[in-house]
């Protein structure tokens, strides 16, 4: 996904993605959970390049939007 958004589509400008930076769905929950925040949805994203538009899906390797709840 950083190859063809940065590199070959030039969504993104070059630098802007550093993958030992990235944090999985597991690291981001213990993290949270540490902080008193529970996890109320974690859901995959995905970009279609030809609509132009983010959707919604199960994957979870790539883009993903979490929701949170303070306990």
């Amino acid at each position: 996904a950083i190859v063809w958004a940065v590199y070959i589509l030039r969504l993104l400008p070059i630098g802007s993605h550093e993958w030992e930076k990235f944090v999985n769905p597991k690291d981001l929950e213990d993290t949270l959970k540490q902080n008193n925040l529970s996890l109320n949805r974690l859901d995959g994203m995905h970009f279609n390049i030809i609509k132009d538009e983010w959707n919604v899906s199960k994957d979870l390797s790539v883009n993903y939007i979490a929701k949170f709840i303070k306990n």
